[in-house]
């Protein structure tokens, strides 16, 4: 994904004409999690990594029970967790959303469900899309062991049923620590729709959460920072 004042121009056009094959947009209708997560309170937090940041802020942004999306970074340390070093895909780092969500409007398996079926094709290794490389792979960071255990099994789940014509490669991570990412990389979607970028690869992925899911999605989008 490439970003920087001087590429923007080349990335619209490459966002543009990247061969639709390259990535699933159009979502898949997945089964809910048969494990399911104990009942919280309070506001609580998940981390999902699925290619380019903006998309999948767009898609949790847009889930009703969500209170917040934050675009960021997870896997790689505080001192390398900005735009131009991540894009080097020598930092470890993964480009992540944050969820800050409300267990009981929302539950952490329908997020799950969301994240598998709308917001990636969680088949791809280190890329999405037009996007290639490590800080682009696909990731479930746990907040905590039921959520390791629950996004594990869900995977699991989803490979014996052959959900997909290939295996699931998300990975289910503990989250060591998640960084914001800079401030013109947050509410992406919503902010700047037209975006030629935003406009092949993301828009779709929120039509599909819309179409396939009607009674959790929410047309006023959560926040970011």
């Amino acid at each position: 994904m490439l970003r920087s004042s001087a590429l923007a121009g080349l990335a619209s056009v490459f966002a543009l004409f990247a061969p639709a094959a390259q990535s699933r947009t159009e979502g898949v209708p997945l089964p809910a999690p048969a494990r399911a997560s104990p009942t919280s309170t309070g506001l609580q937090t998940a981390v999902f990594s699925g290619g380019c940041f903006w998309g999948v802020q767009g898609v949790f942004s847009h889930v009703r029970g969500v209170h917040r999306a934050i675009s960021g970074y997870a896997g790689g340390a505080a001192a390398t967790a900005h735009y131009e070093e991540v894009s080097s895909g020598r930092t470890g780092h993964a480009e992540s959303v944050e969820v800050w969500f409300d267990p009981k409007e929302v539950s952490y398996g329908q997020l799950l469900q969301i994240f598998f079926s709308v917001a990636l094709d969680p088949t791809e290794i280190n890329r999405q899309g037009p996007d290639d490389g490590t800080q682009y792979r696909s990731a479930v960071w746990a907040t905590n062991p039921e959520q390791a255990r629950e996004a594990e099994a869900y995977i699991h789940q989803l490979d014996a049923a052959h959900a997909f014509p290939r295996p699931i490669a998300t990975r289910v991570e503990r989250l060591p620590a998640f960084y914001a990412a800079e401030t013109y990389h947050q509410d992406f979607f919503r902010l700047h729709p037209d975006y030629p970028y935003i406009r092949v690869w993301d828009v779709k992925k929120v039509e599909a959460l819309k179409a396939l899911y009607p009674g959790i999605y929410a047309a006023s989008p959560a926040r970011g920072v």
